[in-house]
């Protein structure tokens, strides 16, 4: 069973010995997060101002990127003090708190990406009935939806997780506390929190998962019936940017999730923690705007009108 103690904090190892490169990456990492809060902030500024961007489809970016804020700002910082400072202590309730939320906040993009494919399949295999259908009481109850189940469903995993007895060596081998490496600090057995984790990750991620997957095929069924060369790329443009930001959640999420904890590797489990927790926060708010058409419109327009404004 190991020396059993009460465990007060644990000690995030980061990155470990990195041999002079920890200023080199600190700067890569607060260039990422500063382009990640700035990108998102300025999308919830431009669909905020913009009349024109107030849709169903907007409404749901705008809490998309309310949540990338939070979403890497749970983890960022305390990583890029690891960077400058080497391992950094985290106190037990501190990584409760980091577990909590940005386990809620993975589930909540989730939820949130199912959504907005769901909205997209309305607008394109339903567009008549779209504003009849996608209103602002169903907008709001996805939204809804999304943020409560999101926030409820980590309460079971992160209750069992930190009610097991937990052994004299209270050193995280990662950058942030994860489920994989605070289980292995357990005295005893974590076999049932793993398999109730398990079941719910199942649920919360391959629900969404299918349904983004169904919601595309009937979307690319009908993309492909539209006669013209020219209505099928203007359909398929409106979520274009939702695929690519799908696609990257799922694949680095799914690479790191479906590989038995056993058998990780933790240097392999930091890396692709960094791809799905830091560097695809930065690219979602990049491909939503540079690939987004009203959105760069909307910036066009509001830098005239302060410009016209500043001139006056």
């Amino acid at each position: 069973m190991g020396n059993l103690t009460t465990i007060k904090e644990f000690l995030l190892l980061g990155f470990g010995s990195l041999h002079g490169w920890q200023f080199f990456l600190f700067g890569i990492f607060l260039g990422i997060y500063v382009v990640t809060l700035l990108g998102n902030i300025l999308i919830l500024a431009v669909i905020s101002l913009d009349h024109s961007l107030q849709t169903p489809m907007y409404f749901f970016l705008f809490n998309f990127s309310f949540l990338e804020i939070w979403y890497t700002t749970s983890i960022s910082p305390k990583m890029l003090k690891t960077l400058l400072s080497g391992p950094e202590a985290i106190s037990f309730a501190g990584c409760v708190a980091q577990f909590y939320f940005f386990g809620s906040m993975a589930v909540v993009e989730c939820f949130l990406l199912a959504a907005m494919s769901y909205d997209r399949y309305l607008a394109i295999c339903s567009p008549l009935r779209y504003p009849a259908l996608m209103n602002l009481r169903t907008c709001v109850l996805l939204a809804g939806g999304s943020w409560l189940g999101g926030f409820l469903t980590p309460v079971v995993t992160v209750t069992m997780t930190f009610q097991l007895p937990f052994c004299a060596a209270y050193e995280i081998n990662h950058f942030f506390c994860d489920l994989a490496p605070v289980l292995k600090l357990a005295c005893s057995d974590p076999e049932t929190v793993e398999r109730t984790t398990f079941l719910l990750a199942s649920f919360v991620t391959m629900v969404p998962f299918l349904l983004t997957v169904v919601s595309y095929i009937h979307i690319v069924a009908a993309v492909l019936r539209i006669p013209s060369a020219a209505g099928k790329q203007r359909a398929f443009s409106t979520c274009s940017s939702h695929l690519i930001v799908v696609t990257l959640y799922y694949g680095t999420l799914g690479t790191v999730y479906a590989i038995p904890t056993a058998t990780q590797a933790a240097a392999l489990n930091k890396i692709f923690s960094l791809l799905y927790t830091v560097v695809t926060a930065m690219i979602n708010p990049i491909v939503y705007s540079l690939r987004n058409k009203d959105v760069k419109k909307a910036v066009r327009r509001l830098m005239s009108q302060w410009a016209y404004a500043k001139g006056t």
